[in-house]
Formats: structure tokens, sequence, C-alpha cells
């Protein structure tokens, strides 16, 4: 019983201790920190030559939706395609339908159940710049989160790209319609 007594503060005083342990104090470097291991005295080193990237470098202007002067680009720097779109409508199925609708008129059983404040009709949004949209998904907007973590930088482009087909589809003139479609819609009586 006295072991224990004695054991009790011999543990707190050992916890209190600061860096016990001997990886803190080490060699090494740390980054963007001096270092007086190279002549140059900096810690960061250039990759060797020849040495393969984990993954290929991102554009700035793709993975911040941002130009050079820092605003929102005007129009998505990605090439629009077919398969690009059927991904960009995947994507807006599984994490914006929800709350914005699958027409993105902001018409959804959650926004239904929304008291403080619903999500928006993304059809009001159509002047704005494709990279301010990129940007909200990418950073959140008032009370939408952040969906980073949830769509890849090439996903995200692909939501704005089926954000603008959504808008288009539904503001679109018939002579917007190209003749071939225009010819079966009248056929189909819309």
């Amino acid at each position: 019983m006295k072991t224990a007594r004695l054991a009790a503060p011999l543990l707190l005083l050992l916890a209190a201790c600061p860096r016990l342990d001997p990886m803190w104090d080490q060699p090494k470097v740390k980054a963007y920190k001096a270092s007086k291991h190279y002549p140059d005295g900096l810690a960061m080193r250039t990759p060797p030559a020849g040495t393969v990237p984990h993954r290929a470098p991102i554009e700035p202007a793709v993975a911040t939706g941002r130009g050079p002067d820092g605003r929102p680009l005007p129009v998505s720097p990605v090439a629009v395609t077919a398969e690009l779109l059927a991904r960009g409508r995947a994507r807006f199925d599984v994490n914006c339908a929800a709350c914005h609708g699958v027409l993105g008129d902001g018409e959804s059983q959650v926004a239904l159940n929304m008291s403080l404040r619903k999500p928006p009709s993304l059809h009001q949004f159509r002047e704005l710049a494709d990279g301010f949209i990129y940007q909200v998904i990418s950073e959140g907007f008032g009370l939408m989160p952040s969906y980073a973590g949830q769509l890849s930088v090439q996903d995200r482009w692909a939501v704005v790209a089926y954000v603008r087909a959504l808008q288009l589809s539904q503001y679109a003139t018939v002579e917007q319609v190209p003749p071939e479609a225009r010819e079966r819609l009248q056929k189909e009586g819309r």
C-alpha cells in the first residue's frame, strides 16, 4: 500500500517532466527552418535530379480557381467533355443534390427541413465566375461546409461544369437547342 502511495506522485512528477522522449533531442532539420548542416543554411533540399514526383503538379489556377491576379477565373480551366459532365452529375447527385435539389433549384427534402437558412437555388448564380463556384465548393460558404475532403480537384471542376449545364438547361431558349434536338422536341409536343 505504501508503494502505491509513493508511485502515484512519482508518476505525476515524471509525466510533468518535459521532453523525456529522446526523439525530441535527436539531431534533425525541420522544414522551413535554418540549418547549420548545409552550407547554404537551408533545411529543405532540392530533390535530386531524375526524382519522380508522387503525383503531377497541379497548376495554381486549376487548384485554387483563381487567376494570377487573385480573382476567380471567369471560365473553367478544365475542358468540358461528355465524360466530365457525367462525372460532375454523379458527384453532384451524391454531394450536392440532397440540399440544392436534383435540378439545383434549392428544392429538396433536406432544404424543406432546414429552419435556419435554406440552400439557395444555384440558378441565381449564373453571372458568377466559374472560379467562384469552384471556391465555394472548395472552401465552403455560409452554412455550406467545404467539400474539398470529399471531392478531388477534378471532381470539383466537374461539378462546376454540371452546375453550368443545369443552369443552361433551366434557362435555355428554343433557339439555343440544336436543330435535330429541336425537331425531336417538336414531334414530342414539348
